[in-house]
């Protein structure tokens, strides 16, 4: 296959990863940054990456930024502004030019939609909630689209959850507050994103209409505990789980300077995957055997992160 493909955040975890696999391919790689002059955006340009300026919320420079595309892949940023209204906007703004620019392939980075997923239940995971909505805005559109939806980052592990006891004994605690046997969809994004979405353009036909999720495998607490504990470089360096009450996993997160609106969707988003299921308690086995690559296992994941084996 050829034609161009459009890669929206193609200097962040998702979108760069996009970038690396679809250069082993035929296809023409546009990325879009708003700072072409950014090091980031300048180091794909130098792989022979056509970097182009757009902004998520300027219609103009998007439709420019799209206009011959055969492809996009459309990923927003929740946390930018903390505002799911907004990202709701720059979700129906890209689908809304893919469909005047005739895309024949949208690829939309999405997630469950919580609130209906748990019956109200747990309804302030805003960061899912209006993935989904841009989500359900295209199924009504007149364009061909797929859904990837990415699993829990693993990197999420040593940037936020992963702590040295008080006591100095050199221990580490993964501290979170749900059962330590809840299932939880590990993925290292900047690794393997791109290999999901490569096969979703490639195998067009197989994936059009699908919600693809983007996870190695289903892992729980304790697992990935012992993982750890096995590849520490420290000898005899000890790694426990600690599952915490909710409000002290919101005052830890309020210790870091996060608002109490974001401590409750992070707690709501833990809970989700241990109440009802990150993806409703569907398999990942069909999303898996789409891609024709190996994905990255958690134990990989560890072995290549200093931060996670100190």
């Amino acid at each position: 296959m050829s034609g161009t493909i459009v890669v929206f955040g193609a200097t962040g975890k998702q979108g760069g990863s996009v970038v690396e696999s679809l250069l082993q391919t035929t296809f023409h790689v546009k990325a879009i940054t708003r700072n072409p002059a950014s090091k980031n955006a300048q180091a794909l340009s130098s792989k022979g990456v056509e970097v182009v300026q757009a902004d998520l919320n300027d219609s103009e420079s998007l439709r420019t930024a799209i206009r011959g595309a055969y492809g996009v892949y459309a990923v927003t940023n929740f946390w930018e502004h903390l505002d799911g209204q907004k990202e709701i906007e720059q979700g129906k703004r890209i689908a809304d030019i893919c469909v005047e620019e005739g895309v024949q392939h949208l690829v939309w980075s999405s997630l469950l939609n919580v609130t209906k997923l748990t019956n109200g239940v747990l309804s302030h995971v805003y960061h899912f909630d209006s993935k989904a909505e841009v989500e359900e805005y295209i199924r009504t559109l007149d364009i061909k689209a797929t859904f990837f939806l990415p699993g829990f980052y693993m990197s999420n592990i040593a940037g936020m959850n992963l702590r040295q006891a008080p006591d100095g004994s050199g221990t580490r605690i993964l501290a979170l507050p749900i059962l330590e046997t809840a299932p939880i969809p590990l993925f290292a994004s900047e690794n393997d994103t791109g290999k999901f979405v490569k096969a979703i353009f490639l195998k067009r036909e197989e994936t059009l209409g699908k919600r693809i999720y983007g996870a190695t495998a289903y892992t729980t607490p304790i697992e990935i505990v012992q993982v750890l504990r096995e590849e520490s470089s420290g000898a005899g360096q000890d790694v426990v789980y600690s599952q915490l009450p909710h409000d002290v996993f919101k005052g830890a997160l309020g210790s870091l300077g996060m608002p109490e609106p974001v401590q409750e969707e992070l707690l709501q988003n833990m809970r989700l995957m241990a109440e009802f299921g990150y993806y409703g308690g569907d398999s990942l086995g069909a999303s898996i055997a789409i891609v024709d690559e190996p994905l990255t296992t958690w134990r990989e994941y560890v072995r290549a992160s200093p931060a996670l084996k100190a």
